[in-house]
């Protein structure tokens, strides 16, 4: 989570009503509400007079999100510059003109009813400074299953207990006939409730600084337009797949054709699991003697790759690149699967086998993750397991891959 801003707000009055009148809020335990926090932004939304216009802007954003290749989430960034944008969407262009009041006016007016004084003028800039401060804090609306949305229902209004807790505290916001909204505090909300209505959690983001696999095919042109083949080759007449040959021998191309996740790797309030593929390689290696062995560098490659909580036990298509010019004389390579955690950078230090002049040769590879990552699997992995096994489903440790040689 990110360092909490030593910004002091009381948000703890009473619930705005759809008509501008008030109601009491029903008792609950202190959860540190008076900060920039979790809970506290929790409690802000939850006090806000919401109507289907703003649940529309949060489903318009997540939506966008999806298909960008993150979360349904919507920042606070977003929200407050370019309302209904998702992660990954050009900033240059905003939809607040769709929305007669974007989520930000309802926050900004909430805002400055709390900070009011009692001449009835407000402290503007405070209510800058903590708009700022919030837009900052890598906060997001993390809304699980926004798929199955009816377009209609309020959501309920929880956040991220930062633990391994498996439900938590919220709001269930309730609108009657005449817009007349009421709030009510539950006490065990939970995924199997996000299954069956819509609940909003303010966590906090993790993915929004990582290109997608469909940001990288949208942005270059070999990846294909935002499609899912990147790589085709017609059958021989023999019906197998034909091999660009030269002086260097055979040159193939490894693919990650398919991913599945068994198993979640992190709390339903955290969201999707974000893993990063990992190989270590000589690309293109085509060194006859030693002294063309110094000229070639170990490359890693690695994406992420974003499954969704609903996604679990379905294999998802990928068609990724690992190796692009995958030669004969490379024996083994390193591939490790991590389910990204953050913490400080370390490496895993590795040695793939070339061979040069019917000799084998060591080269070290330093495959960088983070230090509270999951280790899904690591290992070296030999070209003969490769071709043994392409087109079938490997299984590492929680995730089956399938991957095709071209």
């Amino acid at each position: 989570m990110k360092k909490p801003v030593s910004l002091i707000l009381s948000l703890a009055g009473p619930l705005l009503l759809s008509c501008g009148q008030a109601v009491p809020v029903p008792e609950q335990p202190d959860t540190g509400l008076r900060q920039l926090s979790l809970p506290g932004v929790a409690r802000l939304l939850s006090e806000l007079p919401l109507t289907r216009e703003q649940v529309e802007e949060v489903h318009d954003a997540v939506t966008a999100s999806a298909a960008n290749g993150y979360d349904d989430e919507y920042m606070m960034c977003d929200l407050f510059a370019s309302p209904g944008a998702g992660v990954g969407s050009d900033g240059s262009h905003t939809r607040a003109e769709a929305y007669a009041r974007p989520l930000r006016e309802l926050i900004r007016t909430r805002l400055s009813e709390r900070l009011a004084t009692r001449s009835g003028e407000t402290d503007t800039q405070a209510v800058d400074a903590f708009i700022t401060s919030l837009s900052a804090s890598g906060m997001q609306i993390y809304w699980p299953y926004a798929e199955a949305w009816d377009g209609k229902t309020l959501p309920v209004i929880t956040f991220d207990p930062e633990s391994e807790a498996s439900s938590n505290l919220g709001y269930e916001l309730k609108a009657d006939k005449d817009g007349t909204l009421t709030v009510e505090v539950l006490t065990a909300v939970d995924e199997k409730l996000a299954r069956k209505r819509p609940v909003w959690v303010v966590n906090a983001n993790d993915d929004s600084g990582y290109l997608t696999l469909e940001q990288l095919r949208r942005s270059d042109p070999e990846w294909g337009k935002g499609g899912r083949v990147i790589v085709g080759s017609a059958p021989s007449s023999a019906g197998t797949l034909p091999t660009r040959t030269g002086q260097d021998g055979n040159i193939r191309t490894l693919v990650l054709k398919e991913f599945k996740m068994k198993q979640h790797y992190d709390s339903w309030f955290r969201g999707a699991s974000e893993f990063w593929c990992k190989c270590g390689s000589v690309q293109g290696f085509t060194a006859s003697t030693e002294a063309e062995l110094r000229l070639f560098s170990p490359t890693v490659t690695d994406f992420m790759i974003s499954i969704k909580r609903d996604q679990l036990g379905v294999s998802v298509p990928f068609d990724a690149i690992v190796i692009s010019d995958w030669t004969d004389q490379l024996d083994s390579f390193a591939f490790m699967i991590v389910e990204d955690d953050g913490g400080s950078q370390t490496s895993w230090k590795v040695e793939a086998t070339v061979k040069v002049q019917s000799k084998s040769y060591g080269i070290t590879i330093n495959i960088p993750y983070n230090e509270r990552d999951d280790i899904v699997w690591r290992g070296s992995l030999s070209s003969r397991y490769f071709e043994n096994y392409a087109g079938k489903a490997i299984h590492f440790g929680g995730v089956d891959v399938i991957f095709e040689i071209l």
